[in-house]
């Protein structure tokens, strides 16, 4: 792609450093869940609380971290983050009481949720607007690369069964915080002359928390978000805990570990395929569908006993997701005002309520229901997605009545 030759070193820089960021977590957050419970016998609504904590974290502090990196700059943001977390990833290494990995997840939470929000709107401020889809599906092809081969290195080193797979975490975010850091500064004339903007720093705090509240297509679109995350946020957190312990399913681990790879590989394989067709319609058809495809994989989870049919079941879930998440940036970008870019890519934290009631709604279920139920749990569970369509539906109404205002008071100017 020509788009691709002139790209800024530093959207290079986030792009590669995601492909081994996400490499080094999945080798070790997503088998927390069976390790906790399997190891440490930690129940399995205990779990899920601590899996939750992370984004309940960042619930409360990814629109505060978006918006810091609109005032304050989205190098200091970025790199504070990026180096606190390589120091928490040593944190869980090392941890052994349950209230440890509590506060773990707590601040791997935070900070997620305040380094990926400065990062999109970095990558966003970095490139010409007709480029961004492009860019934000790289970035997104990048995470699945490292999932691809995370969740299998994180299965042969034992990630299941102990803490090692953090420390390499840690080591491989304190070298991508270094990347960074050197990019900035053989960058720092070209990257303070595109980002910043004056008038960003303008913006107060309660400025910038009235016009995201005033904004009804935005408080919306974060709730039909919200119910579609709650179902996906399952694939690691209610679905490892039933595969690794449940009597239908022989060797749970090694088949989640499996079917983990499995998602990123066809994320990968089908996401610029449905993106050429995606782009011939609005972000929200392409979310909403989606999350109707994410309940229904809910609910073949629910019915699946063999491998082959878990494999089915994992790819129209990844479809779901694909379709999901490869226009969710695209569209809060649209959505954005400029000046506050990184506030909205900060809002969407709010999202992250999918990830903290999903993982505790989940283990209750299982606790409730037992592991040898799952249609009972899942199909609860699936529940989720369906209800974010009609909202998503009202969303695309609300914005089509706004095209129309703004298209009459200029024709009236």
């Amino acid at each position: 792609m020509r788009e691709l030759k002139h790209l800024h070193p530093l959207i290079w820089n986030i792009i590669i450093g995601t492909v081994f960021g996400r490499m080094a977590t999945s080798m070790s957050i997503p088998f927390l869940a069976i390790y906790l419970t399997n190891v440490k016998g930690v129940s399995a609504t205990e779990t899920g609380l601590i899996i939750a904590v992370s984004s309940f974290v960042g619930i409360a502090t990814s629109f505060f971290g978006g918006y810091f990196s609109d005032r304050f700059g989205r190098k200091s943001v970025l790199l504070i983050s990026i180096f606190l977390w390589s120091f928490v990833f040593v944190g869980f290494g090392m941890v052994e009481a349950v209230w440890g990995f509590f506060m773990m997840n707590a601040l791997n939470g935070f900070c997620r949720s305040v380094f990926e929000p400065a990062s999109r709107a970095l990558l966003a401020d970095l490139t010409q607007p007709k480029n961004r889809l492009i860019i934000f599906n790289l970035r997104y092809t990048a995470i699945n690369v490292g999932v691809i081969f995370g969740p299998l290195l994180g299965f042969y080193l034992g990630s299941s069964k102990s803490t090692f797979a953090f420390f390499i975490a840690a080591g491989v975010y304190a070298l991508y915080g270094l990347s960074l850091l050197l990019t900035y500064q053989k960058t720092m004339i070209k990257t303070e002359a595109t980002v910043n903007k004056d008038e960003s720093n303008h913006v107060k705090l309660i400025d910038a928390i009235k016009i995201t509240k005033s904004d009804t297509v935005l408080l919306w679109s974060l709730i039909g978000f919200i119910l579609a995350i709650t179902g996906y946020s399952q694939l690691s957190s209610t679905l490892p805990q039933y595969l690794s312990n449940t009597s239908l399913i022989e060797n749970g681990a090694k088949t989640f570990s499996i079917l983990l790879a499995l998602n990123a590989f066809t994320v990968i394989s089908i996401q610029y395929p449905l993106l050429t067709i995606g782009k011939k319609y609005s972000p929200l058809t392409s979310i909403m569908i989606g999350s109707i495809l994410t309940g229904l994989g809910l609910i073949g989870f629910g019915l699946a006993r063999g491998m082959f049919t878990l494999v089915l079941v994992a790819i129209l879930f990844t479809v779901g997701e694909v379709l999901m998440f490869s226009m969710t940036d695209l569209f809060m970008d649209n959505i954005a005002k400029s000046h506050l870019r990184g506030t909205y890519f900060g809002a969407m934290g709010f999202t992250q309520i999918g990830n903290v009631v999903g993982p505790a709604l989940g283990g209750f279920l299982l606790d409730h229901f037992g592991y040898n139920q799952p249609i009972l749990v899942f199909g609860f569970l699936a529940l989720a997605p369906f209800l974010a369509i009609p909202i998503l539906l009202g969303v695309m109404a609300k914005m089509k009545r706004n095209t129309i205002v703004k298209v009459e008071e200029k024709h009236f100017q």
